[in-house]
């Protein structure tokens, strides 16, 4: 059995911060080809006996950081965010991927020409609850809003490619979302085995129809123990 994998990237690394905490960026590379490793050897939620699955590719999508230069609104404080740690991570994982085995990045681009600052959601019920004024806005009640854009595409078109040419017998993809029902009906009517790993995300119920098998294989963390 032939098995590829498709990562929706924002949420594996939200997924994976929640569930490990801060870690490296070579830290999380090898966490996630593990994680893809222990789905062929039939290990977490649902799992069941089955033929032994040959890794086809690993396919990681994403779109590369901010690293443009803007001016905070509120202070006219100008920011580089090719500065900023999150900028430096997400940059040193992409490098930390290339370097494994069978792992392909699938990067998209982010819509600069209509970014812009934004009210944090409660800094804005605030202000229009008047329970606070514009005079007690601080630079860290904005932020600077910028869409990616191209990443469901190449999921949908990689899902779409691999089903039609038959290269492969299942598709395992990490999502949290229900975006992908459209290319997942398409897969399954091409008799390709399609399972969902929402590591350990709670899933709405009605996606369990567009899909073959739920399964998380991802390290869950041990609840505490109430002390005596």
């Amino acid at each position: 059995m032939r098995t590829a994998f498709l990562i929706d990237g924002g949420f594996f690394l939200r997924r994976y911060h929640r569930l490990q905490g801060s870690k490296t960026p070579f830290e999380a590379a090898k966490a996630l080809h593990r994680m893809c490793l222990d789905h062929l050897k039939g290990h977490g939620l649902n799992a069941r006996p089955r033929p032994l699955s040959h890794l086809y590719r690993i396919f990681y999508y994403d779109c590369p950081p901010l690293i443009k230069k803007a001016h905070n609104p509120i202070t006219g404080r100008p920011v580089d965010f090719s500065q900023t740690p999150l900028a430096g991570w997400r940059l040193q994982f992409f490098e930390e991927l290339k370097k494994l085995r069978k792992v392909a990045l699938r990067l998209g681009y982010l819509n600069e020409r209509h970014a812009h600052w934004i009210l944090a959601p409660d800094i804005l019920k605030k202000l229009l609850a008047r329970e606070i004024n514009i005079e007690a806005l601080t630079e860290g009640d904005v932020r600077y809003d910028v869409r990616q854009k191209g990443v469901d595409m190449r999921l949908g078109l990689d899902i779409a490619s691999l089903a039609y040419k038959k290269q492969v017998d299942q598709i395992v993809l990490v999502a949290g979302d229900s975006d992908f029902v459209p290319a997942a009906k398409l897969a399954r009517r091409e008799g390709i085995d399609f399972i969902l790993d929402p590591m350990w995300a709670p899933i709405r119920d009605d996606l369990h129809e567009h899909i073959d098998g739920l399964r998380s294989v991802f390290p869950r963390p041990t609840p505490p123990q109430p002390t005596a």
